[in-house]
């Protein structure tokens, strides 16, 4: 893991700062020289500048990065602002107001991702496809390897934590986290995701379900990105901006086909969209017998195909979710397409 970089000459405040870094953990590489920072100024897992040395730092105008931040233990004069601006930061803090905010930010960079690390987006070509199922699927899969998360956008869908039978458990859901305002720790958030030893699930509370102001929906994406490995989204078919924007943040996409006439006319359709967006992967719901038939309509392999499982529906509504084993026709499928997103690097110990 990078070690943070503090960037001052500041003697209290570098003081503050390697004292609130030891609270989380780690140890930060201190340094009092604008020019000597630039060398760890790229690797460093986040920059904090203070303003003594603010101005200079955006005199020798480093690379663009996210993670800079200017931390001071005093109110900041206009001039560093601008200079602030110049430089590219991300926020501004004033210790000691400030310190639980820094601490938060601290922590989220010890836990920084591994950069083969995923967002899958599921979504289904037409009614009746299945995407839900399959989403949850993927996400109790990819928790055996790790943190991972499974959010749900679709508001005309099942719901990710019914299918997971969670949709009892304590935490938060979307109108909670639509309240907020600013950046949402990774920890802090990972450890509020209703869950039952397995995947963590942001879903709507019962009730009418509105999608999310654009600003949570980003915050929520950065967050869960960067504190899980593995995170997966449950995505509506309808268009509108804030679902372009996430599937546009997606790392990859999967389509779910039914393995009918209407379904696989209508997945063509949805390549034909998604295309644009990013890449794009389709799983067949149906026999295998069909897919030489959708990959021919659709023009593109077919992933997986996502076979009828017995007892679906009754393990699902004994809150079972859908993967009652491991060695089922649905778990298999999962497994197949997390293998074939992460190259073969996720595998179920023995």
């Amino acid at each position: 893991m990078n070690r943070p970089l503090v960037v001052s000459g500041d003697v209290i405040l570098t003081e503050a700062l390697v004292r609130l870094c030891a609270a989380v953990g780690i140890s930060p590489d201190v340094v009092d020289d604008s020019t000597r920072s630039l060398a760890a100024w790229a690797g460093a897992s986040v920059v904090l500048v203070g303003p003594d040395l603010v101005g200079q730092m955006a005199a020798v105008a480093p690379t663009r990065r996210s993670g800079v931040y200017v931390v001071s233990a005093a109110p900041l004069p206009d001039h560093a602002f601008r200079d602030a601006v110049t430089l590219g930061v991300e926020g501004v803090a004033e210790l000691p107001q400030s310190e639980e905010w820094v601490l938060e930010l601290l922590a989220d960079a010890t836990e920084m991702k591994e950069p083969d690390g995923i967002t899958l987006g599921v979504l289904a070509g037409s009614g009746g496809a299945g995407a839900t199922i399959l989403a949850g699927a993927l996400a109790v899969e990819a928790a055996a390897h790790g943190h991972t998360a499974l959010l749900d956008l679709d508001l005309w869908g099942p719901g990710a934590d019914t299918v997971l039978g969670v949709e009892s458990a304590e935490g938060v859901r979307w109108s909670t986290i639509g309240q907020t305002t600013g950046r949402i720790s990774a920890r802090s958030f990972r450890d509020a995701l209703p869950h039952h030893d397995g995947p963590g699930v942001l879903t709507w509370a019962p009730g009418p379900r509105r999608m999310p102001p654009a600003f949570a929906v980003r915050e929520v994406m950065a967050a869960a990105t960067r504190g899980h490995d593995t995170v997966v989204v449950d995505l509506p078919r309808h268009t509108d901006p804030v679902v372009d924007e996430v599937v546009a943040r997606c790392t990859h996409l999967l389509l779910v086909v039914r393995a009918d006439l209407t379904g696989i006319t209508a997945g063509l359709r949805q390549v034909q969209r998604l295309r644009e967006l990013g890449p794009v992967q389709v799983a067949v719901r149906g026999p295998e017998s069909r897919v030489g038939e959708v990959e021919k309509i659709i023009g593109m392999p077919v992933l997986t195909t996502v076979p009828e499982q017995r007892g679906l529906v009754e393990a699902i509504e004994l809150g079972l979710g859908p993967v009652r084993s491991h060695r089922s026709g649905l778990a298999r499928s999962a497994r197949a397409v997390l293998a074939a997103l992460t190259g073969g690097a996720q595998r179920r110990a023995a």
